[in-house]
């Protein structure tokens, strides 16, 4: 599958990876599915659609067509196809709601694999809180990577977790290993409009279509353009994929798990022995992205080559 790239990935360095992502929200997460579909350490066990919140009545839906439009545009929808989460957030804490996202969930995490399973939230943790409910045996077969989250200590308004704060709580009160990457680490990942034209867009179908999207999904969301400062925008799905490629070991901190207000502001959790999860608290934005720009290089170049009508472009 990846002999286009110049470079093998060992097969003990190889992850297993499940991509969960409400991808249809905004402009961002296309980035982050490409980059993931792109890295040769992954093997890629599945694409889960999630809903975002009450934005889009049919907010599930649109990510999953996402989804699908972004393996169209690879070609690889033969290979992989979108699996549908939670249509919506969990009514409580006690309640999951059953999906094939979330059954995808338990399969891969209680299969016999040697394979460490790593499952990246994009959104809301609605899949996993609800495969544990499920199946708590799934919490030592798994690590979760989470995009989400307000700024320690006090925490704060913040989309991802606001879209499920039940299912926020159910993750952060398990066992499951948790990797969290809080709103001013995700915010990091700054990117210029015309650093995109010129390192993403001239990259193919593939690059020309996350460029564009990006750039209409501000333009044309409702009366006013949603740029913040005009030419920029925050790539802040793409930590998600870049701390497996390295797990940036000295810029966490583990922290008490917190529970989450209504508010999305921190409370500490109830017991006299809180367990510790992996808190980040910067993210390099530099080998983010290089990685990404590299990898949708090497991928036009190989699709563009003697027999582009091969999968992957595969060089002769």
């Amino acid at each position: 599958m990846f002999d286009w790239m110049p470079y093998a990935v060992p097969e003990p360095k190889k992850i297993r990876l499940i991509v969960n992502t409400d991808a249809a929200n905004e402009a961002d997460d296309q980035f982050a599915i490409a980059h993931a579909l792109l890295t040769p350490r992954f093997r890629i066990e599945g694409l889960i659609g999630a809903h975002f919140g009450t934005r889009s009545a049919t907010s599930l839906e649109e990510s999953c067509a996402e989804i699908e439009k972004l393996l169209r545009l690879m070609k690889l929808e033969d290979r992989y196809a979108a699996v549908p989460g939670a249509p919506g957030a969990m009514p409580d804490e006690r309640t999951p709601v059953p999906s094939a996202g979330a059954e995808l969930i338990v399969k891969e995490a209680l299969r016999d694999d040697p394979a460490p399973l790593f499952v990246i939230f994009l959104g809301p943790l609605t899949d996993l809180a609800s495969a544990y409910l499920a199946d708590p045996r799934i919490a030592d077969r798994l690590t979760a990577v989470w995009i989400g989250g307000g700024t320690y200590p006090n925490g704060g308004a913040e989309f991802n977790a606001g879209n499920d704060i039940a299912a926020a709580n159910v993750v952060l009160g398990s066992p499951i290993e948790l990797w969290q990457v809080p709103k001013n680490v995700y915010s990091m990942i700054r990117v210029s409009l015309a650093e995109l034209a010129v390192r993403v867009r001239p990259q193919g179908e593939l690059g020309r279509y996350l460029f564009d999207q990006l750039v209409a999904f501000n333009v044309n969301w409702g009366d006013q353009p949603r740029w913040p400062k005009g030419e920029m925008w925050m790539l802040g799905d793409s930590p998600a994929v870049s701390l497996l490629l390295d797990d940036h070991a000295f810029e966490y901190d583990l922290r008490p798990a917190p529970r989450i207000r209504q508010d999305g502001s921190y409370e500490p959790a109830s017991g006299d022995s809180p367990r510790l999860i992996r808190v980040y608290r910067s993210v390099d934005s530099r080998f983010t992205l290089e990685d990404m720009y590299a990898k949708l290089a090497l991928f036009h170049e190989a699709s563009s080559g003697p027999d582009p009508a091969a999968p992957w472009g595969k060089r002769s």
